[in-house]
């Protein structure tokens, strides 16, 4: 047993080593591509535009159910004119940019890692090694850039749209003043909190761009099975893992900032 749990130790230790490494080049490679924002221009569009419906239609149910959910707590205490504040607050510094991030990984993130999956599989990756061309810059890198620039956009998007849900279930539907709603709210967020909400959402980005592209990248070798089966493995591996990574920097980030 001992055996065991050293070699998972070491082996987690030297994936995350090779994860860290990968993205670094991952990172760096687009310097020395040609077209560079062609590539860039043609990721944005996959990872932000095709995701902007899923995320508007994800943030107008949050709001609606969290000016729900937020009313019937307030109303206990008689507090019901923070209704705005608490909706923005909770969903700027938390709800928005893990959704987000969710939302993003569910979509484009799985078709990511499967993508690179198949084009491992089919050897392509191997051949632009043979071509001299560099793979991670050409495959990985304009992936890795367009997240961190699209996901705190979409993460606005999700906010302004769970608030506007937050007005219609707590103003419309229950009877909160609409004075008294945007007024607490323009009254109590402040550009510290949108800026905490934008790092999470950087950090997200980043981070499960990177899982996704590694396991996909990687998935001659961390795959049990070859072929279809050992995408469909690896996919999987990529969206559960990036979630874990989504909560648990949420958490780190969150404590680090409450500090600061």
């Amino acid at each position: 047993m001992i055996r065991k749990l050293g070699r998972c130790g070491i082996g987690a230790v030297a994936e995350l080593g090779q994860l860290t490494l990968f993205t670094v080049h991952s990172l760096l490679g687009i310097f020395g591509q040609r077209y560079r924002v062609e590539k860039l221009i043609r990721a944005v569009y996959e990872i932000g535009v095709r995701c902007v419906p899923i995320i508007l239609i994800v943030g107008l149910f949050t709001g609606l159910v969290l000016g729900l959910q937020l009313y019937y707590v307030l109303s206990r205490f008689s507090s019901e004119t923070l209704l705005g504040q608490a909706v923005a607050l909770t969903t700027i510094l938390e709800i928005g940019p893990v959704f987000t991030a969710i939302m993003i990984v569910g979509q484009a993130g799985s078709a990511l890692s499967a993508e690179l999956g198949i084009q491992r599989n089919a050897e392509q990756i191997d051949a632009l090694g043979t071509m001299r061309i560099e793979s991670l810059g050409f495959l990985v890198s304009p992936r890795l850039w367009a997240a961190i620039i699209c996901f705190p956009i979409l993460t606005a998007c999700f906010d302004w749209v769970a608030i506007l849900g937050g007005h219609l279930t707590g103003v419309e539907l229950l009877g909160v003043d609409a004075g008294a709603y945007w007024n607490r709210l323009y009254d109590e967020v402040t550009f510290t909190h949108v800026r905490d909400g934008f790092i999470k959402a950087l950090a997200f980005g980043f981070l499960t761009t990177a899982v996704c592209s590694f396991n996909g990248y990687f998935t001659h070798k961390l795959s049990d099975v070859p072929g279809a089966r050992g995408v469909s493995q690896t996919t999987t591996r990529a969206v559960v893992y990036s979630s874990i990574v989504i909560l648990a920097a949420d958490y780190v980030i969150t404590s680090f900032l409450l500090q600061t």
